[in-house]
Order: C-alpha cells, then structure tokens, then sequence
C-alpha cells in the first residue's frame, strides 16, 4: 500500500510539473497573454523578481548577475533533494557490487535460454534478486531535480524573449535577449563534466549502465538552450557549474563513508542468495582434480621401473 502511495505521489509531482513547464500562452501577435493563468503564476512574479534582484545589484544592465541569483536560489532550494538522491544513488551503486555474482548468473541463463519461457524466468529471477535485496534496477538515478528547474526555465524563457529591460541588458558584452552559442557550448561541456566526475570511482561494469544518462544530460541542455536567449542558457551554466561542485563533494566526500557504511551493514546482513551457480560449473570443479591418469600412469611406469631394479638386484 505504501508503495502505491508513492507511486501516486511521484505520479501527480511528475504531471503537475509537466504542466508547469508548458509554454505560456501566446496572443495572435506573437506576445504573451499577461491575463493567462502560466504568466501570472510563473513570468510575472519572476520578471518582478528579476527587476528587484537587478536594481538592487545596480540596474538594468545588472540583469545577468539577477538571472546568477535566482539560479543560486533555486539551486539553494533543491539542494536538499539532490544530496538525497546522490546519497540513494551511492547506496544502490555500493549494494549492488555485493549482488553482482547472482547477476552474472542470471545473465548467463539469459544468454543461453533458447525459449521465452526460460527468458521469461531468467527475468524474474533477476527481479527477484533485486527485489530480495533492498536494491534498484535503476540505481537511484532520478531527473526530479532536473523536472523541478522546469517551470523556472518556462518563465525564463518567456522573460527573456519577450521583456523589454531584459531585452537590452547585456552581461559582459553578451546580448541576453538573444541566443548565444558560447553560452550553449559552455553549459554543454559543464554538464558532461557533471556526469563525468559523477562516475569516479564506478566500476567499469556499472559505468556502462551510467553512459547512456551521462549522454542524456549534457544533450537535454544543449537542445533546451540552443534556439533560447542568452539569458536563459546564463541560468544553465550557472547550474552547470553548481552540479560539477556538489557532484564533486558528493564523490569525494559522501562516497567513502557510505561504501564503509554498506561494508559493515552487509557483513551483520549478508545479501539474500536467490540464484545460484549453474550445478554443471559445480561438477566439471568436482571432476577435473581427481581425474588425473597421468599421475597413475607415471606412478605405474616408476613402481615398474624400480621393480625391474629389485628384480636385477637379486
């Protein structure tokens, strides 16, 4: 029951912030609806914020230092999610090297089943490896994080394109309120980087599980970034740059004592063994080391070889 009222809630987060994220309606000439329900809740608190923010640092051309500052906020904000789920993350990656062995088992079932059937059952055992032993398919991995910054580049977005102070402030030469290529290189790079340092320390079988999440970042930036004004991708590698950190504390300093933390729970609590080794591997280990006729042979040639001696002797 619990975990259908997870289920449930991770569900309703998920549609809420989709809807969120939706484009802000848009009038026959091309500008935003300030009378629809998205800009009330989303553009016009954050280009009031943005307008504050930037006449508190120094005016109009202090734009981009105000877009660093709500990038710093609602980092700030789902820090605590983050750390969360880097933590679950490093736990599931540490369990799962204690599993490994019954995994490659199942695997090799999977490889020489000839039937759906027996693919079918080789799956379930996996599932049940899994299951038996508190530890993810996925590894902790989430986009929550990612899902929540949604609505904030939404109402960026519309700010950016179509707010006329935002529109003529520049941050160090750069035009915030048109796209700009070295800002979508920039965050592109600081989000591989992310997942880069994210896999430090991984083993080389659970990296290639990562690679495909690792690409899926880094991609997901460039294409929300690219056709967006400066502005926008500005609140990305801001983002970039605080990812690349917190990743960083998070290997170097979290990774350590949670693998020490795992090492002592699973030597009080030794993972559940639901498959074992194929009996075949068993008996060829049984056979091959008392099967040696070589021996035999050599010691039947030398007893006959010293029976000759004695024979001669006498």
């Amino acid at each position: 029951m619990k975990k259908i009222k997870n289920w449930l809630l991770g569900s309703g987060m998920l549609m809420l912030l989709l809807f969120l994220s939706g484009c802000v309606k848009m009038k026959s000439d091309g500008t935003p609806d300030t009378g629809s329900f998205m800009y009330k809740i989303l553009v016009a608190p954050l280009n009031s914020l943005l307008g504050m923010l930037a006449d508190l640092v120094g005016g109009v051309n202090q734009y981009g230092w105000a877009i660093i500052l709500v990038t710093l906020i609602v980092r700030f904000i789902i820090l605590p999610l983050g750390i969360h789920q880097s933590r679950q993350s490093l736990t599931q990656s540490e369990k799962m090297q204690y599993i490994k062995p019954q995994l490659d088992a199942v695997q090799a079932k999977l490889k020489a089943a000839t039937t759906q059937e027996e693919q079918m059952a080789a799956q379930q055992e996996m599932n049940a490896v899994y299951k038996e032993n508190g530890v993810s398919m996925f590894g902790g991995m989430g986009c929550l994080p990612l899902l929540i910054q949604m609505p904030i580049f939404s109402a960026l977005y519309t700010t950016a394109r179509y707010s006329p102070l935002l529109q003529n402030a520049t941050f160090f030469g750069i035009d915030l309120g048109h796209p700009n290529m070295i800002f979508v290189i920039i965050s592109g790079v600081l989000y591989a980087l992310q997942s880069i340092i994210s896999m430090i320390g991984v083993p080389e079988e659970q990296k290639k599980q990562m690679r495909m999440m690792s690409f899926a970042s880094p991609l997901m930036i460039v294409m929300f970034s690219i056709n967006a004004p400066a502005g926008v991708t500005l609140y990305w590698v801001v983002g970039g740059l605080i990812a690349c950190l917190q990743t960083y504390i998070t290997n170097v300093i979290m990774k350590p004592r949670i693998k020490a933390q795992i090492q002592a729970e699973m030597k009080q609590n030794p993972p559940k063994v639901v498959v074992t080794a194929p009996k075949q591997a068993v008996e060829r280990k049984d056979v091959t080391p008392t099967n040696k006729p070589a021996n035999r042979n050599t010691n039947g040639n030398g007893a006959g070889r010293n029976a000759g001696k004695q024979t001669g002797k006498k």
